[in-house]
């Protein structure tokens, strides 16, 4: 496996540099992943987003409208983007009826979770996940808001742990958080600085555009 995690809250640009990430590639299979269907009659705004951006991806990328991620990644072929975490766990709830069952839904959420992350570990497939950072969004007012909030954020960490490459998409700016110390968020602990020592290499060109050097052909 090779996985590149790309985090950003609403408009940063998060998706189209993890698109860009595979732009040299043409067998890439996009999942759309837990994302409602756009009806321009009943909600034009959402179906405005949608299009967008399908239009943004390449011509001979696949598109697969699914939440069944682990049966993605078990299959065989070329690379995947998932896109996005976020769309994926809200599906996972509304196809439960969990909302409002608070305590349902972390069980749930959990649950899905861990079985991405191995599913993650044993896929032989280039993966690359989009996902929205909402550890910067205020603290939701409804119980089944904090749910997901915490949820996600818990496994954007688990995510970002696992994964090769970490980037963070703000306000079109990419920042590089491979390198980054972490924390231990079951005991507060802090690691990274010393442990694993900073590259002396110079870090790369992060613009969207370019190509990390993972995916350089």
């Amino acid at each position: 496996m090779s996985l590149s995690f790309v985090l950003g809250g609403v408009r940063s640009g998060k998706s189209r540099y993890a698109e860009a990430i595979l732009g040299y590639r043409y067998d890439v299979t996009y999942l759309a992943a837990g994302a409602r269907p756009a009806d321009p009659v009943a909600d034009p705004e959402w179906a405005a987003r949608v299009a967008f951006h399908q239009a943004s991806r390449q011509k001979t990328w696949r598109t697969i409208e699914t939440t069944d991620l682990v049966g993605q990644l078990s299959a065989p072929g070329g690379p995947l983007l998932i896109d996005c975490l976020g769309t994926w766990l809200t599906a996972l709830v509304d196809q439960a009826g969990a909302w409002g069952n608070p305590r349902a839904a972390s069980l749930l959420l959990h649950r899905e979770g861990t079985a991405l992350l191995a599913a993650l570990r044993e896929t032989s497939r280039r993966v690359v996940i989009v996902s929205n950072e909402v550890g910067l969004s205020l603290v939701p007012l409804t119980p089944s808001g904090r749910v997901f909030q915490d949820e996600l954020g818990r496994l954007n960490a688990r995510v970002a742990d696992a994964a090769d490459s970490v980037f963070l998409v703000v306000a079109g700016r990419v920042i590089d958080l491979t390198g980054a110390p972490r924390v231990d968020l079951q005991h507060g602990r802090e690691w990274g600085s010393q442990d694993s020592p900073a590259p002396t290499e110079p870090p790369q060109d992060t613009r969207v555009g370019t190509s990390t050097p993972q995916d350089a052909p």
